[in-house]
C-alpha cells in the first residue's frame, strides 16, 4: 500500500520539474507479485464473463450489454444496470454537500486511496477488461490504460490542489473611508460547480476517464460515467470501486455513479442537455465533439476529440532510423491512438548527409518498414493488436479503393493471423500516397491503421500544408525530421501556431507518441482537436467557483 500523502506530494515535485518519474512499474512483469496476481485478475475477468455485473444504482430500471471481444468476436455477456437519467442526477445532487464540506486534504487522500485499490486489487482484471473492450494488447493494457492512466489521475489531483489551494479562506480587509476606517472579515468558500458527466471512448476508456473523474470530484463534485457501449466494463469496475470506497468513508456512494446507454438508444445528448448537468467531459469522435461544444450550455465542456495528426519528413541525419520510428508508431495498436501519426508530408527530396533521396523512394521504404513489422504474427500482435470496431474495417475498404483511384497504393491492408486468438479481429496498416489536390481525403482523421503520404512543392510547403491541416482540421500530435535548424526553429513556430504538440528528429525505443504523465501536455485547445489539455489548471479550476462573505470586525471584550 503506498503513502498517499507521500506520494502526492511526489507528484507535485514532478508536475512542478516536468521529469520522468511515476509510483507505478512500467512492465506487468515488475508489478509486486506478478506471478501471482496476473493470473488472479485474468481469473477475475473471466469470472464476470455471462453473468449480471454487481452495481448497485440509484433508479435501475432494467439491463443491459452488448460489449464484443476484439480478440474472440464472441459476446462478453456481461450485462449491467441502466439507470434512469433523472434518478442520477437527483441522487448525484443529493450526494454532494456532504462531499463539498469535507476538506481539501480528505478529498484528496480519499481519491489517492482509489487508485491505490484500482492498482493494487483491480490492475490485471483492468488490464483484461481493456483487452477485450477496447482491442488492446496485454502490454499496452498494463502501461497506457492502467499505470499511465493512474498517473494521469494522480496529476489532476495535483492541479486540483493548486487551484483550490490558491484561494486563502480568510482575509482581514481595512480601508479608510473619509474619517472612518473600515475593517472587515472575509471568508471565502469553494463551492462545486455541481454534477459532472464523463463520457468515455471505446478505444481508451480509462486514460481520459480518469483524471476528468478526479478532476470534478477533487473539486466537491459528483460524476456521472457515461462509459461507450463497446467499452463498458473497465468504467463499470472503476465505479465500483469509487462508490464502495466513498461509503467505506461516510459518504453517500452515490457521488459516482453509471449511466448506461445501447448504440440503438444512446443517451449522450439527453444527459448534456440535462437542466441538472453542470459540467461535461468528453472524449470521443469530432462530430460529436463539436456537438457538446456548442450545445452543452449552460454547463462547461472539456473535450478531445480526433486528430489530423502530421508529420514532415524534410530530411535527416539517419533517414533510416527515423522511418524506422515512423513506421513503429503508425503500426502501434493499428493507429487507434488520438497521437498515431497519419499524414506524412514529403518534399520532392528527403535531405540526408549522404545526399537528397527522392521522395518515391522514401514512401516505398516507409511502406516496406511498415511490412516488415507486420509480416511475423507474433510481433504483429504485440504492435498492432486488434481492430477496435469493424466500423474500422469498412472505412479501410474505402479508403484503399479511393487511393486506388486517386493516388498510388503503397502498401496494401490485410488481416494477419493473431497467434493467441484465431478469431481476433485485425487490419495491417494501408499506405496510400496521394497529391495535395486529395485534401478531401487525409485532412480529416481517420481512424485506424491508415497512413498517407502527401506529395508537396518543397519543405515549406510540407511544413505550410501540415500546420495548415492540423490548425483547419484539428492536430493534437505532430512530427519533424529536418536537417537545417533554421527551417526547425520555423515549424516550432508553426506548429504552436496551429495549436498541435511538436517532435523533433525523435528515433529509437520510445514511440513517437508516447506521453509522459506530469510532464507532456495533451491536447492544447488551439484547434479542433479539443478544448482542453491534460493536465494544466485551467482543467481543474472553472470546476469550482469562489464565493464570499464579508462583516465589520467583531471586538473581542475580556
Amino acid at each position: 500500500m503506498f503513502d498517499h500523502a507521500a506520494i502526492l506530494d511526489r507528484a507535485r515535485q514532478a508536475c512542478a520539474e516536468r521529469a520522468c518519474w511515476s509510483p507505478y512499474p512500467e512492465m506487468p512483469k515488475l508489478y509486486p507479485d506478478a506471478d501471482s496476481a496476473a493470473p488472479a485478475g485474468q481469473a477475475a475477468f473471466e469470472a464476470m464473463l455471462g453473468k449480471p455485473f454487481a452495481l448497485d444504482l440509484p433508479g435501475v430500471t432494467g439491463q443491459a450489454g452488448e460489449e464484443l471481444s476484439p480478440y474472440t468476436q464472441e459476446p462478453l455477456g456481461i450485462t449491467y444496470p441502466q439507470a434512469d437519467p433523472d434518478a442520477l442526477f437527483a441522487a448525484a445532487k443529493a450526494a454532494m454537500p456532504g462531499w463539498a464540506a469535507a476538506d481539501i486534504d480528505t478529498r484528496l487522500m480519499l481519491l489517492m486511496e482509489g487508485l491505490d485499490r484500482l492498482y493494487r486489487d483491480h490492475l490485471f482484471t483492468l488490464v483484461h477488461a481493456v483487452m477485450h473492450t477496447a482491442g488492446q494488447s496485454y502490454n499496452m493494457a498494463y502501461a497506457g490504460s492502467g499505470v499511465n492512466a493512474l498517473d494521469r489521475g494522480i496529476e489532476a489531483l495535483v492541479y486540483a490542489e493548486q487551484a483550490m489551494r490558491a484561494v486563502t479562506p480568510q482575509a482581514h480587509w481595512a480601508r479608510r473611508f473619509g474619517r472612518d476606517e473600515i475593517s472587515l472579515e472575509k471568508t471565502y468558500r469553494l463551492m462545486p460547480r455541481g454534477v459532472a458527466v464523463c463520457f468515455t471512448c471505446a478505444s481508451f476508456p480509462t486514460w481520459n476517464a480518469w483524471p476528468s473523474m478526479l478532476a470534478s470530484l477533487a473539486t466537491g463534485n459528483a460524476v456521472i460515467v457515461k462509459p461507450h457501449p463497446a467499452s463498458v466494463l473497465p468504467m463499470a469496475i472503476t465505479v465500483r470501486v469509487f462508490r464502495d470506497l466513498l461509503a467505506e468513508q461516510g459518504f453517500d456512494p452515490n457521488l459516482v455513479t453509471l449511466c448506461l446507454d445501447t448504440l440503438d438508444a444512446p443517451l449522450g445528448k439527453v444527459l448534456i442537455k440535462h437542466p441538472d448537468c453542470a459540467i461535461v467531459d468528453f472524449t470521443g469522435s469530432a462530430r460529436f465533439g463539436q456537438w457538446v461544444e456548442a450545445n452543452a450550455h449552460p454547463a462547461i465542456a472539456f473535450t478531445e476529440t480526433s486528430g489530423c495528426n502530421t508529420v514532415v519528413l524534410a530530411g535527416a541525419e539517419d533517414l533510416d532510423a527515423a522511418i524506422r520510428s515512423l513506421a513503429t508508431t503508425m503500426c502501434m495498436f493499428s493507429a487507434q491512438m488520438c497521437t498515431s501519426p497519419q499524414n506524412v508530408y514529403l518534399p520532392p527530396q528527403i535531405d540526408t548527409p549522404d545526399g537528397p533521396v527522392p521522395r518515391d523512394e522514401v514512401a516505398a521504404r516507409l511502406a516496406e518498414a511498415i511490412a516488415r513489422l507486420t509480416e511475423d504474427p507474433r510481433r504483429a500482435s504485440m504492435i498492432l493488436a486488434t481492430v477496435q470496431g469493424a466500423g474500422t474495417l469498412d472505412l479501410i475498404a474505402r479508403m484503399r479503393d479511393e487511393g486506388r483511384s486517386r493516388g498510388k497504393l503503397l502498401l496494401d491492408s490485410r488481416p494477419y493471423p493473431h497467434p493467441d486468438f484465431p478469431g481476433a479481429r485485425t487490419a495491417t496498416p494501408l499506405l496510400v500516397q496521394l497529391g495535395k489536390d486529395a485534401r478531401d481525403l487525409y485532412a480529416e482523421e481517420r481512424f485506424g491503421p491508415i497512413g498517407f503520404v502527401i506529395e508537396c512543392d518543397s519543405a515549406q510547403d510540407a511544413l505550410e500544408q501540415a500546420t495548415t491541416d492540423a490548425a483547419q482540421k484539428g492536430g493534437i500530435t505532430g512530427f519533424l525530421y529536418a536537417r537545417d535548424e533554421a527551417f526547425i526553429e520555423r515549424a516550432e513556430h508553426a506548429y504552436a501556431r496551429a495549436g498541435a504538440q511538436l517532435t523533433i528528429n525523435l528515433t529509437g525505443a520510445m514511440p513517437l507518441n508516447f506521453a509522459a504523465a506530469y510532464s507532456d501536455y495533451h491536447v492544447t485547445g488551439l484547434n479542433g482537436a479539443g478544448n482542453a489539455a491534460l493536465t494544466t489548471l485551467a482543467f481543474v479550476a472553472s470546476r469550482f467557483a469562489v464565493t464570499q462573505s464579508r462583516r465589520p470586525v467583531r471586538s473581542v471584550h475580556g
